[in-house]
């Protein structure tokens, strides 16, 4: 592993920004263009495609692949952030779930659907990103977008928790999509673990973490 023209799989470790991989990736190789294709929250893990130098001009084609998650849904309240990150601003009674029930909820969201941004996101709305607003505590109107749910697999579920597995297409909030499918369920809901398993052939079991990351670059360039 040498030279500026790279398309490095990483790990993203929980609590670090995408940004933080980019530049601590930066620091590492001293390659000027880094880039990443596809922003995971602090507290996602998983699959962070890296890009470097002249592979930074191919952003939008790694963003288009398809991503594969797997996420575990808390039931029965619902946090400002979508994620356990945030703080919880509803609750709501959890019905008696059978499989049957929570399947056929699921297979509604398959397809095209609308999603509404999340205002804990870094979309922008007439210029401004909403994070940035959420944190000082505005909300602005935000245009529903269309998303492409290619499948949603029920790996488990307890009393007041679900855990799926999710194939999506690009601009999905899995945030977004807990709480729909929560509301389906007639309760709320909010992120507690994701992870991103995949971008398109790209896989977790491939990926470098971090520390492995530095490892192999400094042994390639002694």
């Amino acid at each position: 592993m040498s030279g500026s023209e790279h398309i490095i799989n990483i790990d993203k470790p929980m609590d670090w920004t995408s940004f933080d991989v980019v530049r601590k990736i930066r620091n590492t190789t001293r390659i000027k263009k880094v880039g990443h294709a596809g922003t995971l929250d602090p507290f996602a893990t998983g699959v962070l495609i890296v890009l470097t130098g002249k592979h930074t001009k191919r952003q939008s084609e790694f963003m288009d692949l398809p991503k594969t998650y797997v996420a575990e849904i808390k039931l029965g309240h619902q946090t400002d952030t979508g994620d356990r990150t945030g703080k919880i601003v509803g609750s709501q009674a959890i019905p008696e779930l059978g499989e049957a029930h929570i399947l056929k909820a699921l297979a509604s969201f398959h397809g095209e659907i609308e999603q509404i941004p999340p205002m804990y996101s870094a979309k922008k709305v007439n210029g401004k990103t909403l994070y940035k607003l959420a944190r000082k505590g505005q909300v602005v109107e935000r245009q529903p977008s269309t998303v492409v749910i290619y499948s949603i697999e029920l790996l488990s579920f307890k009393a007041d928790s679900l855990e799926l597995q999710v194939n999506c297409g690009r601009g999905t909030y899995i945030r977004v999509l807990a709480e729909d499918i929560a509301r389906e369920l007639g309760t709320l809901a909010y992120v507690e673990e994701l992870t991103r398993t995949a971008i398109g052939d790209y896989r977790i079991e491939d990926a470098l973490s971090i520390p492995e990351f530095i490892e192999n670059w400094k042994s390639s360039a002694a």
